[in-house]
């Protein structure tokens, strides 16, 4: 499902990242949230790929679908 996010203990502490680099996805959504674009980020980190942010995006996405159970 989210085959370019990676988790490795010897990378970022384990933190989900972009196949394998030290590009962690919080690094990416962050950026995102703070209005940046697709591009500029791809100009920044010249070894991501469109399909990495795009990615990143989703799996960040997926991880809100968790159910909150109050009270």
């Amino acid at each position: 499902m989210f085959d370019r996010i990676t988790f490795d203990p010897k990378i970022m502490g384990g933190r989900a990242c972009i196949r394998g680099m030290r590009i962690p996805v919080s690094v990416i959504v962050g950026q995102v949230a703070h209005g940046a674009k697709v591009e500029e980020i791809l100009d920044e980190y010249p070894d991501l790929e469109r399909e990495d942010v795009k990615q990143a995006l989703e799996y960040a996405a997926w991880l809100t679908q968790e159910e909150v159970h109050l009270g």
